[in-house]
């Protein structure tokens, strides 16, 4: 049985707290479903439009996620994205959050280039000084 999109919105919004995320941010993805993406380097802030937004969309119905935050950062090996989300297992979310207390968390990392390269893993993540949110590894 999955956990609703509602459910998940509420878990999602409690993560974007937990980061310090700005309230106007959470409040328009609360709200409006809007999704930022943050970018080097200073984590400055960008709603995922377009075709990024068809990737994640695609991602969320094939994961069964929600995305509440992206993170792009510029490789030698390629653009990447990635996508904080909240799971379908619920168990996990409390080790998520506390994960993330920690500025560790578990993303889908999407490589724009070749997509042969994403992947799930950990990653490090800090709040930038522009509000955003910024990978440091």
């Amino acid at each position: 049985m999955s956990i609703s999109v509602e459910r998940k919105k509420e878990e999602a919004i409690k993560r974007m707290k937990l980061l310090g995320i700005i309230p106007d941010v959470i409040h328009q993805f609360e709200k409006d479903d809007l999704i930022n993406r943050s970018e080097p380097p200073f984590g400055a802030l960008y709603w995922v439009q377009g075709d990024d937004l068809k990737h994640l969309h695609k991602f969320e119905e094939e994961h069964n996620a929600l995305v509440y935050a992206v993170i792009r950062n510029y490789y030698n090996i390629g653009t990447m994205d990635s996508y904080l989300y909240v799971s379908d297992y619920e168990k996990d979310w409390e080790n998520d959050r506390e994960e993330l207390k920690n500025g560790e968390a578990f993303a889908y990392v999407r490589n724009l280039d070749d997509d042969e390269c994403s992947e799930f893993g950990s990653i490090g993540v800090t709040r930038s000084p522009a509000a955003g949110l910024v990978r440091t590894w």
